[in-house]
């Protein structure tokens, strides 16, 4: 098991397990569909980029359970949102 998924702190940051199992599920399938990652790291393991981007508070959940980029705005606004698969 990696040493993040032991610690309460990113479970907090989430807002509780069901969310972090969501977020890393979906997170991990925009990875594997050849979404580029939003962190720099020397590996290839999808899920050290996955939990990194979410102990760096770069991805979220939003209320409908989709993945969001922090700062990124939802459709219907004046700023376009920013679609993970075009990264």
């Amino acid at each position: 098991m990696l040493e993040e998924l032991k610690e309460e702190q990113i479970v907090n940051k989430v807002g509780g397990r069901f969310k972090l199992s969501t977020l890393i599920q979906k997170r991990l399938v925009q990875l594997n569909a050849g979404s580029r990652p939003l962190v720099d790291l020397k590996t290839k393991d999808n899920m050290q980029i996955v939990l990194q981007e979410i102990m760096q508070d770069k991805i979220f959940l939003d209320t409908s359970n989709e993945v969001r980029v922090t700062g990124e705005m939802r459709a219907g606004r004046e700023t376009p949102q920013l679609n993970l698969d075009d990264l």
